[in-house]
């Protein structure tokens, strides 16, 4: 039984006297993926990332956040270590993150609106939501429902 390529199969490789033979790097690229949109993939996955929305506080939690911030200035010889969660806008997009930072607070800068820690961080005081730590509950410190003045 002959098969249809039997005249030819066992002939030499033709290899071409004009023009040189490709290298494997250069065939490989012909076959490798096209990108036809340039950044598409990028621009897809900003969309896809979520960003949460700045909540408004309400009165109540604002006045008891006042109150800290000014036992905390009160205390701040007493080196006080703190949990600050604050909210971060996102650069690119509407929204952004809660984020907490703890530390020792160095000082409160009324005059820029600043908390600065003891690691070099600053948070922002209009962008604070809450602030935990022992201070708050501490029978040598007032309560922060107590009067300070």
């Amino acid at each position: 039984m002959t098969e249809t390529y039997d005249d030819i199969i066992h002939l030499p490789h033709h290899v071409s006297k004009r023009h040189p033979q490709m290298s494997l790097y250069n065939r490989a690229a012909q076959f490798a993926p096209f990108a036809a949109l340039t950044g598409y993939e990028e621009a897809i996955i900003e969309t896809a990332r979520l960003t949460a929305p700045k909540v408004d506080m309400m009165e109540d939690n604002q006045q008891l956040l006042d109150r800290k911030l000014a036992l905390l200035s009160h205390s701040l010889r007493e080196h006080p270590t703190v949990s600050i969660t604050y909210f971060q806008p996102d650069k690119k997009k509407s929204g952004g993150q809660y984020l907490t930072v703890t530390g020792v607070i160095k000082s409160i800068r009324d005059s820029e609106r600043v908390i600065l820690m003891a690691d070099g961080k600053s948070v922002s005081i209009d962008t604070i939501i809450s602030i935990d730590g022992d201070i708050f509950s501490s029978e040598e410190y007032p309560s922060p429902d107590d009067e300070l003045f």
